[in-house]
């Protein structure tokens, strides 16, 4: 895959706790009551008429959203968006990651860098499973310092709670390309040079090519199983770049051919069907079709298409079995305000309806787009087209039912049809879920 940077006009310092260059703020989140109405009352409120304008606005108080700089999307070629590819690092901002130290971790000329400050991680705020990575790093002579794989925040030991891939000298004990306390590698540094690092992790085993040379190939007998990606700091200059990944071993959750495997609503107006091999349309609403399968914490990956402008539907997960679209709701919804793709109408595709609003519109209607939504406890990220449009920690008090707190456990997944003008297709929906992370790991 040809490493793509896109250089930026000046730095963009940001302290340790920053996830992105705040310019203003908004008023304040208010969650929806407690209470909801009946579900068909629920179903007419969540579906207003799209003709109508004024129809499409929430009846709840507007989120808090920190307007933000928000770049560009870094190109993926549609074979590598077929294949799954996110990026994880947009080449602007340090939007989807956090640091668990103070250092002066910022952004400049499409690369993370970082030099000074305590020794620690800066993290993806996504948890993953099985997945490929790509990156590129450049480190200065004498740099001592890591991707960690599987990992917390804070680890305690790179032989129990996470896999640190070093980077660091060859008279290290574990020089660059090793696991540390796991298995060596006689790699070394390329002193201020750029060297890729393309790292799979499935189940346990860890395949490590360094500029394309296969250096390490380990299988843990005791497999961390999900965690975050880790850039450290620990002594000496390092920068980051082009950060990509691929999650793995995702299963279909639609034939292709029928709704087997899926709860249908024949009472409720919308229309489900294979409108063709391998593709599923809704006509019409409100509505919902369910899988018969809950789901906890899972990366889903689908493509969608509207048929018209500015359709209305969205994707619900950790859904109350039976109930009218009780769940989170990722938003299917390409609408802009003045031609603007920075100001999402209704939330926007891949908003968490009513929680946060997408960052960015990326798709267009009437064409093919790729979503992916990925929730593990409380935490929800999501890419259309493999930028990362929302990064979404639920802080609400724990409660059964999404609508009024936080739900983790499992639950079904729902699609919408959201009123009488929903027509909309899906293909290549895939689900993989993710393992709790072992104790102390979060």
């Amino acid at each position: 895959m040809k490493a793509t940077t896109r250089p930026l006009n000046s730095a963009l310092w940001l302290s340790a706790g920053a996830l992105c260059l705040v310019l203003a703020s908004c008023q304040a989140d208010s969650p929806p009551p407690a209470e909801d109405p009946p579900p068909a009352a629920q179903a007419e409120k969540e579906a207003p008429a799209r003709h109508d304008p004024a129809a499409t606005q929430s009846t709840e108080p507007a989120v808090k959203q920190p307007i933000v700089l928000v770049p560009e999307p870094l190109p993926l070629t549609s074979e590598e968006l077929a294949a799954g590819w996110l990026w994880l690092f947009d080449g602007s901002t340090l939007f989807g990651w956090q640091a668990a130290s103070q250092a002066n971790w910022h952004v400049e000329d499409g690369e993370i860098r970082v030099s000074e400050g305590e020794a620690g991680l800066l993290c993806s705020t996504a948890n993953f499973g099985d997945y490929e990575l790509l990156l590129e790093f450049k480190a200065a002579a004498g740099t001592n310092s890591g991707l960690f794989l599987q990992t917390p925040m804070v680890p305690s030991d790179p032989a129990a709670d996470c896999y640190e891939l070093n980077i660091a000298p060859s008279d290290n004990p574990f020089p660059t390309g090793s696991l540390v306390k796991r298995s060596k590698y006689d790699g070394t540094i390329v002193a201020d040079s750029w060297q890729q690092l393309h790292v799979t992790v499935r189940q346990g085993h860890i395949v490590v090519l360094l500029d394309g040379d296969k250096v390490m190939d380990y299988q843990d007998p005791a497999p961390l199983r999900s965690g975050r990606i880790g850039l450290q700091l620990n002594e000496g200059a390092v920068a980051f770049r082009n950060i990509r990944l691929r999650p793995l071993l995702l299963q279909s959750i639609f034939n292709g051919k029928d709704l087997s495997g899926w709860k249908t609503y024949p009472e409720l107006a919308s229309r489900f069907s294979v409108s063709e091999p391998g593709v599923l349309n809704v006509k019409d609403g409100p509505g919902q079709l369910e899988t018969e399968r809950s789901y906890g914490d899972f990366v889903l990956q689908l493509e969608c298409i509207t048929h018209a402008d500015s359709l209305n539907s969205g994707i619900f997960f950790r859904c109350i079995p039976g109930e009218a679209m009780n769940g989170y709701e990722c938003q299917i919804h390409n609408g802009i305000k003045q031609g603007d793709t920075t100001q999402p109408v209704d939330c926007g595709t891949g908003g968490i309806f009513r929680r946060t609003t997408a960052r960015r519109v990326v798709a267009q209607d009437q064409q093919w787009f790729q979503l992916t939504v990925l929730a593990h406890g409380p935490q929800i990220s999501t890419w259309v087209n493999g930028f990362q449009v929302s990064d979404w920690q639920d802080e609400r008090p724990a409660d059964p039912n999404p609508r009024s707190g936080l739900r983790v456990e499992a639950g079904t997944i729902m699609i919408q049809g959201h009123d009488p003008t929903t027509d909309i297709s899906f293909r290549n929906l895939r689900i993989a879920e993710i393992p709790t992370a072992a104790a102390g790991q979060e």
